[in-house]
């Protein structure tokens, strides 16, 4: 505990309170910021305007520890606020997430105007935390060791009105000597099917049209209720779900992908044809460093399999280079697989210690200039992969869905953004008539880029959808109150437009 010394005194709440919410690292961590955001709406608290930075009146940092300079940056961000925070009276910082389970003793002692410090299991307790701060004008450090409530039960405030994330499981059983999520955010955990397929149904009775179903090692569900085909079994039941229309999943492992699995992707009409398999490195001596339960054979083995299965399918992936002890033999069989597996897209990590993790402390550091080296030769081959296999889209007709905020020149180039079915996104041509986020258009691709693909003739079809009525409402009640608004049960998050994790962790 610190003195009430250390941060600003107590003032009258009964003005409405803004509220800054700063999120880094994984999908867990945006879904867990929703959750955050509805808590607070929920205890009173209105979002300040995106251009607040750092003007609310309780700044929330939701951390990610996955990087060796992660706490550096949230201690700088810190520092950044301590001068705002000593002269606006009743200002309060809170810190959660995976760095404040870490380093959950250290917070306070380095940054004493931090008023709140809470861990990865009991997000749902910040408003109670921030306002005991307050009545006693001394800094609340609440860690629970064991996970108190689903995410997905709690309130939320969803940025996005016809997608939706579903977390179907908490926690992580590998091992991974590179990530520390295991440590931090517990076993696993899953819930209950039916759970899940009920808040699947509300959404959908919401508008949603789009799910991803979510957790650290996703395709492990099952492992903690005793049944090895759950996963496969929780597809087939999104199936049967009138109104949804896509369902995606992310991430999964390479040791838990089984064959029921992919029969179930295959057979499931709602089932995106897209998967994203982190493979990390190519080289068997490596991945048995890494402690990754499959070998190379395995790996390419799973891709074969899912392209016999679904021929369109988009496989994207991540990887490790310059992992301690990789040679450049090892280097060459990453090299191999990318080749082997043609994946549309690969996101590419330098390795980098994680403070906590077996790696860290193994012989064989790589010079980061040997480093630098591998991942630009890596980064070159993907993206010439990835352009090649863009150009096999060229020619096709698509089923886009309209998307919300994915087109940074779309106002400048008259053009409009979707995701297609395997989730590439395609800039496309205004159509004459009102489209929507969330409404579904037909085009045909002409032209394709490494990392998009465009329509540049007219749209073929335009089918307006009960997400795009879902998002218009949401529009019409921002318009009425600019702060935004609860969206009700269920209390799910938007998903990102592709995954971008790293064995169930990502890299920020």
């Amino acid at each position: 505990m610190t003195s009430s010394s250390d941060r600003s005194p107590a003032v009258d709440v009964l003005s409405t309170r803004t509220y800054e919410i700063r999120t880094y690292g994984c999908q867990m961590n945006v879904h867990d910021s929703e959750r955050l955001a509805g808590l607070l709406e929920d205890a009173g608290y209105v979002r300040a305007p995106e251009d607040s930075d750092g003007e609310a009146d309780v700044v929330v940092f939701n951390t990610c520890a996955v990087r060796e300079n992660a706490d550096n940056k949230l201690y700088g961000n810190l520092g950044h606020l301590a001068p705002k925070k000593a002269s606006r009276p009743g200002m309060q910082i809170a810190v959660g997430g995976c760095l404040a389970q870490k380093d959950r003793d250290t917070i306070v002692k380095r940054a004493p105007w931090v008023d709140v410090v809470f861990g990865t299991h009991n997000i749902g307790k910040l408003p109670v935390l921030l306002e005991r701060a307050r009545v006693q004008e001394e800094a609340q450090v609440e860690i629970a060791e064991s996970l108190e409530a689903f995410p997905s039960t709690l309130p939320t405030r969803r940025e996005s009105a016809y997608a939706a994330w579903v977390s179907i499981s908490v926690g992580c059983n590998n091992t991974c000597t590179f990530c520390i999520v295991p440590a931090l955010r517990g076993k696993e955990k899953d819930r209950r099917p039916g759970d899940i397929l009920a808040e699947i149904e509300a959404l959908v009775a919401e508008g949603v049209s789009e799910i991803t179903l979510l957790g650290q090692n996703v395709n492990a569900y099952g492992s903690d209720i005793g049944d090895r085909e759950a996963f496969s079994k929780l597809l087939r039941a999104c199936g049967t779900i009138d109104g949804l229309e896509r369902v995606r999943f992310t991430s999964p492992h390479p040791r838990d992908f089984t064959d029921d699995v992919i029969a179930a992707m295959a057979e499931t009409p709602n089932v995106m044809p897209q998967l994203h398999m982190p493979l990390q490195s190519g080289s068997d001596p490596v991945l048995k460093a890494m402690r990754r339960s499959y070998r190379q054979e395995r790996f390419l083995g799973i891709i074969e399999k899912v392209r016999a299965a679904i021929p369109h399918a988009a496989i994207s992936t991540d990887i490790i280079v310059g992992f301690p002890g990789e040679t450049e033999e090892d280097f060459q069989q990453t090299l191999h697989v990318v080749r082997e597996a043609r994946f549309a897209q690969a996101f590419t990590f330098q390795y980098s210690k994680r403070p906590g993790t077996p790696a860290a402390d193994m012989d064989g550091q790589i010079p980061k200039k040997v480093v630098q080296d591998r991942y630009e030769r890596l980064v070159a081959l993907q993206e010439e992969i990835s352009w090649e296999e863009n150009k096999k889209q060229v020619g096709r007709t698509l089923q886009l869905m309209v998307a919300e905020g994915e087109g940074r020149k779309d106002d400048t180039t008259h053009r409009l953004s979707g995701r297609a079915p395997d989730n590439r996104l395609v800039h496309f041509t205004k159509p004459g008539q009102e489209v929507r986020p969330g409404d579904v258009v037909t085009v045909e691709v002409t032209y394709a880029a490494p990392h998009h693909l465009l329509a540049e003739g007219p749209v073929l079809d335009v089918r307006r959808t009960r997400a795009g009525d879902a998002w218009e409402k949401r529009t019409a009640e921002k318009a009425a109150k600019p702060a935004g608004v609860l969206l009700g049960l269920p209390k799910v998050g938007v998903p990102d437009p592709l995954p971008a994790v790293t064995g169930g962790c990502a890299v920020d």
